[in-house]
């Protein structure tokens, strides 16, 4: 559906339902289907073949590559990026002979934060603002902000910049992303980007 009057490019192919909210400048590519009662802010994208299903909300330039399936249950905040053929969970017990529509759990992806292609995280846990999930990883516990997860089971391995480079903390504890300069804070337990 691309009627020319609506504030968003849809490509042909692509089924957008009635009853969905879809922001400014966003562009919906091949083989995508926007359900009923999904939010997506302005400037998102959705790659080739994605679903998002009701309920799904998106915040401002999510971008969202080829094959991934946004679940009942997801929310990503604003500058989400969510890599090739990643996948979201919504039960964590499914089963066929079972309907656990009322089971669904919620999963949040906070600002900034990069999911790697063919991750998965399971339902009900909280991506935390500017963390990276490496490829492949299965997360399955809470991620903190500035996190660097990795694995199967995913582990955290060490901290990034809002910028994506790892960081190395001094003995006092501070970190410079080495693209842009800003700085960090490590208290033993947390990152905290200074001003």
């Amino acid at each position: 559906m691309n009627t020319g009057n609506q504030s968003y490019f849809a490509h042909p192919s692509a089924i957008i339902d009635e009853g969905c909210s879809i922001g400014a400048g966003s562009k919906i590519w091949h083989f995508c289907h926007v359900m009923p009662n999904s939010e997506m802010g302005e400037k998102c994208i959705l790659g080739q073949n994605v679903l998002v299903a009701p309920g799904v909300k998106l915040g401002a330039n999510v971008k969202v590559q080829n094959n991934v399936s946004l679940y009942t249950g997801v929310i990503c905040e604003d500058d989400v990026f969510l890599g090739p053929s990643m996948v979201f969970t919504n039960v964590i017990n499914p089963r066929s002979f079972l309907e656990r529509k009322e089971e669904f759990r919620r999963t949040l992806v906070r600002t900034g934060a990069s999911i790697g292609a063919n991750a998965t995280v399971i339902c009900g846990v909280t991506i935390g603002a500017y963390a990276l999930i490496g490829a492949g990883a299965v997360v399955t516990k809470d991620v903190p902000a500035f996190g660097l997860v990795v694995g199967n089971p995913a582990r955290q391995v060490g901290w990034v910049s809002r910028y994506g480079h790892r960081l190395h903390f001094d003995d006092s504890g501070h970190a410079v992303c080495p693209e842009i300069g800003e700085r960090y804070a490590f208290d033993g337990v947390s990152v905290a980007l200074l001003a």
